[in-house]
């Protein structure tokens, strides 16, 4: 029977994976047409139909539409299994399917695309490692053109979801557009290379910061294309202008220069067959009996008249992908040097094996012994020492093209290249690699200039070898931070947190923020051992990221400490000096997480609705969200935050749930501090603070290196230093402040979204919280975030809708004894919100001038400028603002009568509540007689001597109330008050006849 899917010669096997397919597909075919059942389908019943529906498609495109919309119908699991099928397919099947088969597939991963689905990712990288380098068939250059269409129609997408892949793409298409350049004339290859030209450009003008990650073999590969027009313009700038690029830190070539590319690109050139055989000949076949896989390998692989050019990243992919184990080396297998021997001796055109050359020098010249490993640059030695005896002209070659390298790849930056290539030397020659560099500068078969002219460069080379080479940094400015050192010897419950460098403190309690000083960039701490070597730390990521999908998918649950050593080797990255491509991005990587914490049906990020009893405490802090908010209170380092900042952009509400871990720990911190001990600690076990305990012992074993079993860690019998409490609380509130900050730069700059707006809407989370908790929450909101709070409407209405009066008296004790304040000292701020204020409820505006007047009673605020500003604004309507001017009465009666409050009094118009000034001049007569006397007169006498005629027409005019006031009060003293009367430079017939006018 013919395949429909496969092209399969005569004689050939049935293949598993399209038996499997076509077989589910015959069992449900029925059930593949519309109308389609309504049952919920088993496990096994999912994976079948899965397979059916993907069969249908492939072979039967006239159906695709109505099978694919029933694969919407039934997925469950993000397309998870589906994409899974489909990338299975493309790295075992591809160059054995039917046209009609590929054209169906590339329609279902458009498809795929456009639903996000889960391993998306995976599977474009699949199909970017079937484009066959130096293959000019019309099915590979179809593949060539169709990807790269998808790629620049999902242009938004990609750089949003999954830049990574967009690295991925520019990598495969600047190494085949070096074989489609070769042939200018040639008109089916045309429009090919303007789209593949066009997708390359846009990626490195318009998102130079992910061209970066591929490291030094970005150069490499546009150095093959510095003849084609357009990159010319690129190569200008990379080396004139960098400031073209606009991306932050770059600032010289050298910088990529500096950067290890990873292996995972090297992979992208050879297919997955292509690297199974040659992971084959390199473990398996030993040496002296090779010739016969080699043949063959030439046949399967090499055997186009363009195909030469595979070797060069064959090469690549020998000296930097594959890198055997000990006891692979010790064996008789044969070694990569023999190998890539035999492929240079393959090279027919010169430009090739120049090519060829260069791939396997190129991290030679920019070898770092920090960064890089010798694995790298093994073969290219021994490849040249072990050719000596039979092959000299290998050695002569290998070793004059290396010296001409050094002098002639980058003049401009020699210093550095020479630096690479002699610590090359060095550490081939220290690890033992060779007996000694001498086996080259002594050798006799070798010519005496190339000797000399080697001679010459080594001892060049080490006498400048003291000499650092100083390159551009290409991030942001580094901190120094506690070393681990000094963390792992400290043997008392005590110190201080790193002070954070989103949020300093200014040292009186007010914490400010400057957006200007980015966070911390640093290690977090010393995990070498979550990462076995700094050549390996990315490969580890990835492969921590891998077992924590594996555990969910296999177990449906979640491994909380596979998920931490992910974060912390995330952030930890820095500390290993690990530069090279990396294709986790923050982004990536958070969206990963999410992906399949959400297909085990936990969902990240769900604020808490209350505050958990005891018996539930350790699943809330054991959970995911807490785990990663922790990390990034403890670290608050930029690609956590990055992950933060990408989960909010993506509708989780991890402002909402940051706040309440935050408020949550400020609380149970207080708490703790009323059971405080004389010598100013506190028992841990008697704390009755489970959450607090657990932060305190996760943050013991972040600081050392995530051992639990440290003396500090054992917090069971211990005494807790206060002060180290009171510092995990600032500590917490500043990495709060700083994802604020943060996130109002990652949002549209068009909205009108502040900080302040965001906390708000933090804060409505709490809302069902416990009174008692719930007003200590506000509390520590006007205290540990007053530049965010102080004065904000949005926050003081809903602190006095949701407390109660209880609470709001509460409040009012803590702000008579300067504790926090709600509404500063801008009396423009305070006039603004006692506005707003009149339109709220009865109730609320009662609680909000009892907390005003309690302010205002202690603080510096001009009141006379406020009261005046109320008053002759005409705000002040008998119906609604009655509640507002009881308690301005109140907040005067409170205050001394001075000359400027005094002198406001009396000067308030004669409009709505006109008594008010004279009931405030009587309070004053009876608490403050002699000060209010001596405080009138001097103002009425200031008052004259600068306006003149007090009772003109066109003078200032004192308010009714007051002079009708003031005559009364004389009258029932007597007489002998017109002794004071004397002093105001007015008579009593003149204030008679001021109440006429």
């Amino acid at each position: 029977m013919a395949s429909k899917l496969l092209k399969i010669a005569p004689l050939e096997a049935q293949n598993q994976i399209e038996l499997s397919l076509r077989q589910a597909f015959e069992l449900l075919e029925p059930q593949l047409r519309p109308p389609f059942p309504l049952t919920i389908p088993t496990p096994e019943e999912y994976s079948q139909l899965n397979r059916a529906i993907l069969y249908g498609v492939l072979c039967e495109p006239n159906f695709a539409k109505i099978q694919i919309k029933y694969l919407h119908a039934i997925v469950t699991d993000g397309y998870c299994f589906f994409v899974n099928l489909l990338t299975t397919i493309v790295d075992e099947l591809y160059s054995k399917l039917v046209k009609s088969a590929r054209i169906q597939l590339i329609s279902l991963v458009s498809v795929m695309i456009y639903v996000s689905a889960v391993g998306i990712d995976g599977l474009l990288v699949s199909l970017l490692r079937q484009i066959v380098g130096g293959d000019f068939s019309d099915g590979n250059l179809w593949l060539c053109f169709e990807l790269v269409s998808l790629f620049l129609s999902k242009w938004d997408w990609l750089v949003e979801e999954e830049p990574q892949v967009l690295r991925n793409g520019l990598y495969t298409y600047l190494r085949v557009l070096s074989d489609h350049c070769r042939f200018p004339g040639d008109s089916k290859l045309e429009a090919l290379r303007r789209i593949e030209i066009e997708f390359c450009i846009k990626v490195l003008r318009e998102q130079f910061h992910l061209c970066l990650r591929i490291g030094r073999d970005l150069i490499r590969l546009l150095q093959d294309l510095v003849h084609v027009p357009e990159f010319q313009a690129v190569w200008k700038d990379l080396v004139l202008n960098p400031g073209e690029f606009r991306t932050q830190g770059f600032e010289d070539i050298s910088q990529l220069y500096r950067q290890r590319t990873s292996s995972r690109y090297f992979l992208l050139r050879i297919t997955p067959e292509m690297e199974s055989q040659l992971r084959f000949l390199l473990t398996h076949v030993k040496l002296g009996s090779q010739k016969r896989h080699q043949a063959w390998f030439l046949r399967k692989f090499l055997s186009g008249s363009e195909r030469e050019t595979l070797i060069i990243d064959i090469v690549r992919f020998i000296c930097c992908g594959h890198h055997p184990s000990n006891d692979i080396i010790q064996s008789d297998v044969i070694p990569r040097w023999a190998v890539i021997g035999w492929l240079l001796k393959s090279c027919r055109k010169s430009y090739v094996e120049a090519n060829v050359k260069l791939a396997l020098f190129y991290d030679w010249l920019f070898f770092d012994e920090r960064i890089d490993n010798i694995m790298n640059v093994e073969p290219a030695m021994l490849l040249m020492v072990n050719s000596i005896p039979k092959y000299v002209a290998m050695t002569h070659t290998l070793l004059e093209f290396l010296l001409l390298l050094v002098d002639n790849f980058d003049s401009e930056r020699k210093d550095i290249i020479v630096k690479g290539v002699t610590s090359s030397f060095g550490m081939l020659a220290r690890k033992g690699v060779v007996g000694s560099i001498h086996v080259l500068t002594s050798c006799d078969a070798l010519s005496p200039p190339l000797k000399e002219w080697l001679g010459r460069f080594l001892k060049a080379g080490v006498s400048k070898e003291p000499q650092q080479v100083h390159l551009p940094c290409t991030s942001v400015p580094s901190f120094n931070l506690p070393s681990s050192t000094t963390l792992e010897t400290q043997t008392v419950i005590a110190g201080e947190l790193t002070e954070s460098k989103c949020a300093p403190n200014d040292g009186v309690g007010t914490k400010a923020f400057d957006s200007s000083v980015p966070i911390s960039v640093e290690p977090v701490t010393s995990y070498s051992s979550l990462v076995v070597n700094c050549e390996s730390v990315e490969d580890a990521i990835e492969n921590l990221v891998h077992r924590f999908v594996e555990t969910a998918r296999r177990s449906n649950t979640i491994d909380i400490q596979i998920l931490e050593k992910i974060l912390l080797s995330f952030a930890n990255l820095d500390g290993h000096k690990v530069t090279g491509a990396f294709a986790l991005s923050p982004q990536s990587l958070s969206s990963k997480i999410a992906k399949e914490l959400e297909l085990i049906g936990h969902k990240l990020f769900s604020p808490l609705e209350s505050i958990p009893n005891i018996s539930n405490c350790d699943d809330v802090v054991h959970s995911a969200t807490a785990l990663i908010i922790r990390t990034f209170i403890f670290s608050q380092h930029e690609r956590l935050l990055e992950m933060l900042l990408s989960w909010s952009r993506h509708g989780f509400p991890v402002g909402k749930c940051l706040l309440s871990y935050v408020l949550r720990l400020a609380y149970e911190a207080h708490m703790a501090g009323n059971v405080m001990l004389p010598d100013n600690s506190m028992k841990a076990n008697d704390l009755g603070t489970p959450f607090l305990f657990l932060h305190m012992d996760e943050y013991f074993s972040f600081l050392n290196g995530g051992r639990k079993d440290s003396p500090e860690a054992d917090l069971s019998t211990a005494k807790v230093d206060h002060q180290l409490v009171a510092n995990l609380v600032d500590g917490a509130f500043s990495a709060y402040r700083c994802f604020l900050m943060y996130s109002r730069n990652s949002l549209d700059k068009a909205a009108d979204v502040t900080p302040a707006r965001l906390l708000f809407s933090d804060l409505g989370s709490c809302s069902k919280w416990e009174k008692q908790i719930l007003k200590f929450s506000f509390c520590s909101i006007f205290d540990y975030l007053s530049d965010l709070s102080t004065g904000e409407e949005d926050i003081i209405k809903l602190l006095v809708t949701l407390l109660d009066q209880a609470d709001i008296v509460l409040m009012q004790f803590e702000i008579g004894l300067k504790k926090f304040s709600i509404f500063g000292e801008n009396t423009e701020t305070i006039f603004y919100l006692i506005k707003n204020s009149l339109n709220w409820g009865l109730l609320e505006q009662h609680k909000v001038w009892g907390l005003i007047r309690s302010e205002l009673a202690v603080s510096k605020v001009q009141v006379e400028k406020l009261i005046l500003e109320i008053f002759c604004s005409g705000i002040l309507d008998p119906n609604s603002a009655s509640i507002a001017v009881e308690g301005l009465l109140m907040l005067c009666s409170c205050r001394m009568p001075t000359p400027e409050l005094v002198g406001a009094i009396m000067l308030l118009p004669n409009t709505a509540f006109q008594d008010f000034s004279a009931a405030v001049l009587a309070t004053w007569a009876v608490s403050n007689s002699s000060v209010l006397f001596d405080s009138l007169a001097n103002f009425l006498e200031k008052l004259g001597n600068e306006k003149g005629d007090l009772f003109t027409s066109t003078g200032i005019r004192i308010n009714h109330s007051v002079i009708s006031w003031l005559l009364s009060y004389f009258n029932t003293q007597g007489m002998k008050d017109n002794d004071i009367l004397s002093k105001l430079s007015v008579s009593i017939l003149d204030m008679k006849s001021m109440l006429q006018l």
